[in-house]
């Protein structure tokens, strides 16, 4: 890990939001799946600390030791109006300190940004909610609507032991809301050098896969045509290479309509693609979400040199579009052959939540009064989130956690990425945004 010379301001010189996230990225919470994780508990403790000093009631939910979730409620003023859940995670991927220009877990301060694992996926969301919470209640004042706040355990493995659970076990946390609002949405792009901030409406589908190859253990200086590894890498090849065609979703094709009109175009006569690479660094996640895609993502087989094993294994991350899974599937039967076994791991729905609505013009009103003028557009994202499990009970997810950045910022990469940032100012921003659209809705 290189050296660092950031100059660590005082914790007077920032906003209460990066405290917040600050202090959260110092706890590691790193997911490793398969039931291991780092310091859940310890978040979720903050958490709900910070919380009880807001004068709310949070309670704290596990269902394995130290696997733990924080749910609150908020009274609202207007109690005609359905609930809203208002959610985050706690929990954020592993990363290798030998890979970061700074401590992973330090959560510093260095050229007007928060550096650290979670700054952007999410502890930024988590930070901003509880500020905008903040805000509201000291005030005096109350949200339009009761809210259900969460910040649940194990988003980033699925949720089977944090929002899905809940769900499953204590869905009456939940009763009374018909929205909720989370990640991965919010935050600005340029179009044509026009600023234009991206809503999240929908989720492609998740389906994780295990492929096994079986051949003929043997000494590895004998002529075997039957191996395992060669067969596994064979269907590897074939699924990594796989070019799924565009499919456009009603989501994906507003999204094209609008990005289309700032350019000045005809999207009918502009290729998909070439629209989605408009959204310059946007165009990462955008790009995934005309098609299906299919990436293994780890390989496994034998045990030493000399030896050919019987067994090969490789994992595969497929994402398909809302209601193509059962296609996709046996498309991918077909692509592997007979000798390569497809178990299916992990998966969840897709998601299309409406593009327009009271909740989608209030998104658009807290964005006018922070950044006047500026466009939001839906968008499908390629990814998945815990609105997946809150959708069983009937409640339509969006993604908006609001930050303005600066257009050279390659935000989206720094989802699970490297040296994972967030501006500053952008988080005074979202603490802002969010504030006026708890208010407002």
């Amino acid at each position: 890990m290189a050296e660092s010379s950031a100059v660590q301001l005082p914790t007077s010189a920032l906003d209460e939001t990066a405290e917040i996230a600050r202090d959260l990225i110092r706890i590691d919470t790193s997911n490793y799946g398969e039931g291991r994780s780092n310091g859940e508990r310890e978040a979720a403790e903050y958490v709900e600390a910070r919380l009880t000093e807001l004068g709310l009631a949070p309670k704290l939910y596990e269902p394995e030791s130290r696997r733990t979730s924080v749910v609150a409620r908020v009274p609202g003023r207007n109690p005609a109006k359905p609930a809203l859940v208002l959610h985050g995670h706690l929990d954020v991927v592993p990363a290798d300190p030998r890979n970061w220009s700074v401590d992973p877990f330090g959560g510093e301060i260095r050229d007007g940004m928060l550096w650290g694992r979670g700054a952007v996926d999410m502890k930024d969301m988590d930070a901003m909610m509880l500020t905008a919470l903040g805000d509201i209640i000291g005030s005096g004042s109350q949200p339009e609507r009761e809210l259900i706040v969460a910040f649940f355990a194990d988003e980033e493995a699925g949720g089977g032991l944090g929002a899905s659970w809940l769900v499953d076990e204590h869905p009456e946390l939940f009763a009374g809301a018909t929205e909720a609002i989370s990640e991965v949405g919010g935050y600005s792009i340029a179009v044509g050098g026009q600023r234009a901030y991206l809503l999240q409406t929908g989720e492609k589908s998740l389906i994780w896969v295990r492929l096994v190859a079986r051949g003929v253990a043997a000494h590895g200086s004998r002529l075997v045509r039957d191996n395992a590894i060669t067969k596994l890498a064979e269907g590897v090849a074939r699924l990594g290479r796989t070019e799924w065609p565009i499919r456009l979703t009603d989501t994906t094709r507003e999204l094209l309509g609008e990005i289309a009109g700032v350019l000045g175009v005809d999207p009918e006569q502009v290729s998909p693609d070439e629209l989605a690479l408009a959204t310059g660094s946007a165009s990462g996640f955008i790009t995934a979400t005309l098609r299906t895609t299919s990436n293994p993502t780890l390989l496994g087989g034998g045990y030493k040199h000399n030896v050919i094993p019987d067994r090969a294994e490789a994992l595969v991350d497929i994402r398909t579009l809302p209601g193509e899974e059962d296609a996709v599937l046996a498309e991918i039967r077909e692509l592997l052959g007979p000798e390569i076994d497809l178990e299916i791991v992990h998966r969840d729905v897709g998601l299309e939540s409406p593009t327009s609505g009271p909740l989608v013009d209030a998104v658009r009103r807290s964005i006018a009064v922070h950044d006047p003028g500026t466009p939001v557009f839906p968008y499908l994202l390629s990814g998945g989130t815990d609105n997946k499990s809150l959708s069983r009970l009937g409640i339509a997810g969006y993604g908006f956690a609001p930050l303005r950045l600066p257009e050279g910022l390659d935000f989206p990469a720094m989802f699970h990425g490297v040296d994972e940032r967030v501006p500053l100012d952008a988080l005074v921003f979202g603490r802002h945004v969010l504030r006026d659209l708890l208010l407002d809705y």
